[in-house]
């Protein structure tokens, strides 16, 4: 089931990015000490009191200057509300109550939606409560002090917020509709590709609109199987794009792709893998999304019986973010094995949910070990591994528990990797491998809660 979203709003230059980094734990929100550096709203992932949730930071409000971006940034700033169960208005304790604070108030208080006031860069914890006090007057309740780059009143928040979330469905059933965005660069065939797989399905479900403009979500049914389907807009070089439409386009894309199960990156045969299907590979990477690589056009290619390998030879050496995504020649125009496109993403996905037992994870591990020991420092340090574990899926997740992460060096690393792959599959979708230092002691203390790391 979807994570809550938290819409984080405040006039420009009062904290919200700081804000969103701290409850996420992160530093991805853009920081920087001019107004109006965020423009697109962002989402990030966090967790208190056993409660997960989205936080999305937007853009500064403006509501009586219509120049340059500030249109857009309202928009997006109302995109965010309009999908939010509560906001929090951040405001800012030092400069006190402005009648911007006030405008933005007024317009929250038509959009049915709780508030949390957070007034930010309460630096001193003596002096937060009588700089709160004087937002008591935007009618949202008690304000709450906190310094977003201290931490400090951040748990309060938090402790408001979760309070406010709807109750947590926990007897739902298993979301069984799989999300497939369809990405790549413009004009590679990815809207015929769509229009190809409504043309093979016999049982349309339903055309919906989805949570971006340019980006329509279409659900179709095959062999009892629900698969979303998102059209996202063509992804160019970012430092070819304006900011305008476009380049709140290209940020809806990357917003499609972390809110699929899978994504199918279509290339191009004739042009090749270009530098902006590379930032495309990497960025599903890092996003832990499974991967389907769909080379369009196949139909165009002049071919002989050993062309499809050397192509797809040619194709992995520039892919090599992807090496674990299986690759389908097709060709949306003529229909050619899009049909098996969507038997591609039942298998990356199931993948992409599979949990692995312990005792088979310290099998792989063992058998590695005895292929190739851990390295050995000049000192005399040998990196020991003592087992392993799964901790999540979505991508699956493992943590390693060694007598010291620096011991294990790049190359190392890769090689259980490869350990991994080549013992327990997983292909078509990401993994990731956690090295966590562990004391002789606290293994033995812990070695009974291994599964529950």
């Amino acid at each position: 089931m979807p994570l809550p979203i938290i819409a984080i709003l405040g006039r420009p230059n009062v904290g919200k990015s700081t804000l969103v980094n701290r409850l996420a734990g992160s530093r991805e929100a853009i920081v920087h000490d001019e107004p109006g550096v965020t423009r697109d709203r962002t989402y990030q992932e966090a967790f208190w009191c056993d409660r997960d949730f989205t936080v999305v930071d937007t853009g500064g409000l403006v509501f009586d200057d219509d120049t340059e971006f500030l249109p857009l940034i309202r928009e997006q700033a109302e995109l965010a509300l309009a999908e939010a169960v509560l906001a929090v208005l951040v405001v800012d304790g030092q400069a006190g109550l402005t009648a911007a604070d006030s405008e933005i108030a007024d317009w929250l208080r038509h959009q049915n939606r709780p508030i949390v006031v957070a007034v930010n860069k309460c630096e001193s914890p003596d002096k937060g409560a009588a700089q709160a006090a004087e937002f008591w007057g935007l009618g949202f309740g008690e304000p709450l002090p906190i310094s977003s780059i201290h931490g400090s009143g951040t748990g309060e928040l938090l402790d408001r917020v979760v309070e406010l979330l709807p109750p947590a469905d926990k007897s739902a059933e298993e979301e069984t509709e799989i999300g497939v965005a369809i990405v790549g660069r413009p004009n590679v065939g990815k809207s015929s590709l769509l229009n190809s797989f409504l043309g093979e399905q016999r049982a349309i479900v339903s055309p919906i609109a989805g949570t971006t403009r340019d980006a329509i979500d279409t659900v179709i049914e095959r062999n009892d199987q629900r698969y979303r389907l998102v059209d996202t807009a063509g992804i160019r070089r970012k430092r070819g794009v304006d900011y305008g439409p476009e380049f709140f386009g290209i940020n809806r894309s990357f917003k499609a792709i972390r809110r699929a199960d899978v994504c199918l990156l279509v290339i191009d045969v004739l042009d090749g893998v270009t530098d902006q299907d590379q930032k495309l590979a990497g960025r599903i990477e890092e996003d832990g999304r499974a991967c389907v690589i769909v080379v369009n056009k196949w139909d165009a290619h002049e071919k002989d019986s050993s062309t499809i390998y050397e192509v797809e030879r040619q194709l992995r050496d520039r892919l090599y973010f992807l090496d674990w995504a299986p690759m389908i020649f097709v060709s949306a125009l003529t229909g050619q094995r899009v049909e098996k496109i969507l038997d591609q993403v039942n298998t990356v996905v199931e993948q992409h949910r599979r949990r692995v037992g312990t005792s088979v994870i310290n099998e792989v591990l063992g058998d590695a070990i005895a292929w190739r020991t851990p390295p050995t420092t000049r000192q005399g340090r040998q990196g020991r591994i003592y087992y392993g574990t799964q901790v999540t899926t979505q991508p699956p997740s493992f943590t390693l528990f060694v007598n010291d992460p620096k011991l294990f060096g790049e190359s190392y690393r890769r090689y259980i990797e490869r350990q991994f792959r080549e013992s327990l599959g997983f292909s078509g979708t990401p993994i990731r491998l956690f090295w966590r230092g562990k004391k002789s002691r606290e293994l033995e203390r812990g070695a009974n809660r291994a599964t529950r790391v």
